[in-house]
């Protein structure tokens, strides 16, 4: 059932925020202080649905199998479902995951609350190499370095909502930011 969404400007807007990057560019982190700063909200983790998967997990890589990208497709499902549950139940939702190439598409139109907001966080592969050095966990393995999924976020991810260069910017900054502009240039009917 699709949602009755008034999309408008700041913390108390309802709708459903989509906050994508490649590992290390700050998703996490962002999107938890984003859904902080509204007075209903809902923090959806990608990653969560994948570490539901007890046994018979196919990880993504550069060469990646069809069925590593079957997972990936099965993953965003559940986490486009739960949005709307939560956007439909009056909450402004934020999810949050790597969504790169035809995969950010996929999941605008899988959510059915209409209409989300994109926002893409895009830092320099410097400013994400930095980052990682300094995370407790590790996004990039054998195959991955920030340098080759920068290149695969610009050269194959439609530019669909708003797309901020944040290398640069604090957490607060970048919040700031998508509070500003994500209801206006963002939206993606």
């Amino acid at each position: 059932m699709e949602a009755d969404v008034a999309p408008g400007r700041g913390e108390d807007t309802r709708g459903i925020l989509v906050v994508t990057g490649i590992s290390a560019s700050g998703k996490s982190t962002v999107a938890q202080a984003l859904a902080e700063r509204m007075t209903r909200s809902v923090h959806v983790r990608g990653d969560l649905f994948r570490r539901m998967v007890v046994r018979g997990q196919v990880h993504m890589t550069p060469d990646a199998p069809p069925e590593a990208v079957a997972r990936l497709r099965l993953r965003h499902r559940p986490a486009a479902t739960v949005a709307d549950a939560y956007c439909g139940a009056g909450f402004t939702v934020v999810v949050q995951d790597v969504l790169l190439g035809e995969h950010l598409a996929d999941i605008t139109r899988a959510i059915r609350s209409r209409p989300p907001a994109v926002v893409v966080l895009a830092p320099d592969p410097a400013a994400v190499a930095e980052r990682e050095e300094l995370r407790g966990k590790t996004g990039y393995g054998p195959g991955w370095t920030p340098a080759d999924l920068d290149e695969e976020l610009r050269r194959d991810t439609p530019r669909i909502g708003l797309w901020l260069d944040t290398s640069s910017w604090t957490v607060d900054e970048t919040v700031d930011e998508i509070l500003k502009r994500a209801w206006t240039e963002g939206l993606v009917p």
